[in-house]
């Protein structure tokens, strides 16, 4: 229950101490009316037991209060992963009540940075995450709160002015903002995520405000009241990447001015002052992916009961959006990706997709996206990353072009990528005219350059043709330094050796081998893989993609008993 003397003796104890009861008592009850505390207790009554998002629907029920907010707008919120919401504040409750509603219907691991006075309504206590200047010693552990939930992935707002809005000459804005948000997002590497609230408090308050900002405060409670049967627009902004504020080198308070104007410009349907990427599309419909998979061609089951099948495009397709939705999730993840809500393109539509589905968690967990190359080369994807020579034909006409391989992040460290491969094996069972594989083979542009130069002459010295059968369209070059830097580092006469000497190479740069350049190595003998050309991929986040070719021939009868040949019994793909 509110109790508003308990409240101000624990925030001014010296004065509850030394005041005498005939001044302490009338500033009691002049402050219950003004917090309204008999109607707030009378609502905490009725509402014992109720506590989080369950407790904001009854305050917004009791006020006859909503939000309105357009599906683009929503769809910007993100649904996983970290992420720093910051927000202007105009009313001074309310709005932040329809924010947490708003993200909470989005993602279930919302938070808020809120002033330690609001803790005394224990039923918002496992959202908030109280501050107080005068905390002393306990801010720190109140601040690391802060950066924990981040840590974990949670999605944190901030209003970064701390107190509600005022009127202005430019019209009701916030006031001075604190940059606390901007360092809690460069030190945990989260992006930003602007939410514009429209709304105002009444005119006597904007008044009082003028006279005296501390006495308009005291009537923010009843100033809710005043709310009743409001409609709350909210606009959500795109978001600001992490290393755009990581890499921003202006001093704080330019920043911080800057980040501001751009919240209102937000508001405002105005362009953007940082540069954004749009928020992950959210998740389709379980049950229709379900429906969708199963009417497709079913290659086999794991041993874990996890299915592998194959599907054709089909416009509008439930299957092909999830897709494209978790390829962008794994992607950024790793520093590339497209910035579209969703990884999809042209060549998707005439491409078959090979897709792993957990059925116990109904979750894609990843898929390969094939294509036999004795179709015309123009219309394959990886010859808009590389010219491919007359002689290519020979190797396309009896090939099958690979691409846009991903495992969602939650199952990395799994077998789904062995599983993938099975799916692979049982396409390439049905067609045996396929001897080679071919695609692009993609390197973070979040790699350091040195680490970078390490894989390419590393995978150069091992693997390269050293022919013009395919070119780069946007070649990736060394410069004569960094290539005499790197002729002696490896021979090309111990792969293994020379191989652990890469990933402790790789270790000076707090990286390692990305997993599909191991793991061709480790499927085929050495003279089955070729990187044939390295080029960048402008459209991708800047990677560096290296153009590999595989000779089935050359596969290791151990992997073509595993991938291929254990289909010519029937029964499911079944490994341990």
């Amino acid at each position: 229950m509110l109790s508003v003397e308990n409240a101000f003796a624990e925030k001014f104890p010296a004065f509850f101490a030394d005041a005498p009861r005939l001044i302490r008592q009338p500033i009691i009850e002049v402050l219950r009316r003004l917090f309204r505390e008999t109607s707030v207790n009378e609502f905490l009554q009725h509402n014992q037991g109720v506590a989080g998002v369950e407790f904001i629907d009854k305050v917004l029920e009791y006020f006859s209060v909503s939000y309105s907010i357009s599906n683009t707008s929503r769809e910007n919120i993100p649904v996983s992963g970290r992420v720093v919401i910051f927000a202007n504040h105009p009313l001074g409750a309310l709005d932040a009540l329809c924010l947490i509603k708003l993200v909470s219907e989005v993602r279930s691991d919302v938070r808020i940075v809120a002033n330690e006075m609001l803790t005394h309504l224990e039923p918002l206590g496992q959202i908030l995450l109280p501050v107080d200047a005068f905390a002393g010693a306990s801010t720190r552990l109140q601040l690391q709160a802060i950066q924990s939930a981040l840590e974990d992935e949670q999605a944190v707002i901030f209003f970064p002015a701390g107190e509600v809005s005022r009127v202005r000459p430019v019209g009701v804005r916030d006031t001075r903002w604190n940059d606390g948000f901007i360092k809690y997002a460069r030190r945990t590497s989260s992006p930003l995520l602007p939410c514009y609230i429209d709304a105002r408090n009444s005119a006597f308050f904007y008044g009082v405000s003028a006279l005296n900002k501390p006495a308009a405060g005291l009537l923010l409670v009843n100033e809710m009241f005043r709310q009743r049967a409001r409609n709350l627009p909210i606009k959500v902004g795109e978001l600001i990447p992490a290393d755009v504020i990581q890499k921003d080198k202006r001093p704080r308070a330019v920043l911080l001015k800057q980040v501001k104007k751009h919240l209102y410009r937000v508001g405002k349907n105005r362009s953007n002052l940082f540069p954004v990427e749009q928020s992950i599309a959210h998740p389709e419909s379980r049950q229709r992916l379900k429906a969708e998979l199963a009417a497709g061609q079913c290659l086999g089951k794991t041993h874990d009961q996890k299915s592998i099948y194959l599907m054709q495009y089909q416009p509008d397709s439930t299957v092909i959006k999830e897709i494209g939705r978790l390829r962008e999730i794994s992607f950024r993840k790793v520093g590339e990706g497209t910035g579209q809500r969703r990884d999809l393109d042209r060549y998707d539509q005439d491409y078959e997709h090979i897709v792993l589905w957990d059925d116990a968690d109904l979750e894609v967990v990843g898929a390969y996206r094939v294509r036999l190359g004795s179709r015309a080369s123009d219309d394959l994807y990886v010859s808009s990353l590389f010219e491919l020579s007359a002689d290519f034909a020979a190797y396309s006409a009896h090939g099958l072009e690979l691409g846009r391989s991903f495992v969602q992040p939650r199952y990395w460290g799994s077998k789904a990528l062995d599983y993938l491969w099975q799916g692979i094996g049982a396409y390439l069972y049905y067609n045996p005219d396929v001897r080679y594989l071919f695609g692009p083979v993609s390197l973070s542009n979040a790699y350091p350059r040195g680490a970078v130069n390490l894989i390419v002459h590393f995978y150069t010295v091992y693997f390269g043709r050293g022919d013009s059968l395919v070119e780069p369209r946007l070649p990736y070059r060394m410069s004569r330094q960094e290539k005499n830097e790197l002729v002696d580092i490896f021979r090309g006469d111990d792969y293994k050796g020379e191989f652990k000497q890469l990933k402790h190479l790789l270790r000076h740069y707090q990286v390692n081998v990305p997993t599909l350049y191991k793991q061709y190595p480790e499927v085929f003998a050495p003279q089955g893989v070729q990187f044939l050309a390295w080029n960048i991929d402008e459209d991708f986040g800047a990677c560096i993609d290296g153009f590999l070719m595989a000779d089935l021939s050359h596969l290791k009868p151990s992997r073509r008993k595993r991938y291929i040949d254990c289909h010519a019994e029937t029964g499911p793909i079944s490994h341990p």
